[in-house]
């Protein structure tokens, strides 16, 4: 485990995982939405393939994201782990919600300094619509990935609860060049 993906539906707990893990296993996390967001008013990346590429390219890594889709193929290809947060719709939607309605009240800065407006709860791609409408077509796409020969061999680490989640991060350490999951 050098090269791992932190795959789930928007508001799953990607980016906590992700960098649970990397602290676990001493490799280094990239968070998407930071090097996808490059600026005020949501504005993208222009150079997004180019950096993704070249922090893919190193010896590890972990990034929390099915992937963009300027950068997924790329990011499957050159994984060796998917751990994949195959959460219910309602586990989903209770994470979503409690961290956009923190977000917009307390008008927290994310990517690009960026916050979430109330205005922005209106619109198809708020997280709370995204995560509703794109949960069932991220768990297939998930699915489908997981056993695509393109990507293979892949080791997939399919987590169907946060409890699940919590009690494999609490068995996986690392011991010099190797990651292992202690019973």
């Amino acid at each position: 485990m050098k090269r791992v993906l932190v795959a789930g539906s928007t508001g799953a707990g990607k980016t906590t995982l992700a960098r649970a893990i990397a602290g676990r296993v001493a490799i280094p996390f990239h968070e998407m939405d930071a090097l996808a967001i490059a600026g005020p008013r949501w504005e993208e990346n222009p150079r997004l393939y180019e950096d993704v590429s070249r922090i893919s390219s190193g010896p590890s890594w972990i990034f929390d994201s099915y992937g963009y889709p300027q950068v997924r193929d790329l990011l499957w290809s050159r994984a060796d782990t998917i751990v994949w947060l195959d959460y219910s719709r309602p586990v989903i939607m209770r994470r979503v919600l409690r961290r956009s309605v923190a977000r917009t009240l307390f008008r927290r800065r994310i990517f690009g300094g960026n916050v979430e407006t109330v205005g922005d709860w209106f619109t198809a791609d708020h997280p709370a619509w995204w995560a509703w409408s794109q949960h069932a077509k991220r768990r297939a796409d998930i699915a489908t990935r997981c056993t695509d020969p393109r990507f293979a061999p892949l080791d997939v680490i399919r987590l169907a609860t946060p409890q699940a989640a919590r009690e494999w991060l609490s068995v996986t350490t690392t011991t010099g060049d190797e990651t292992r999951h202690i019973p």
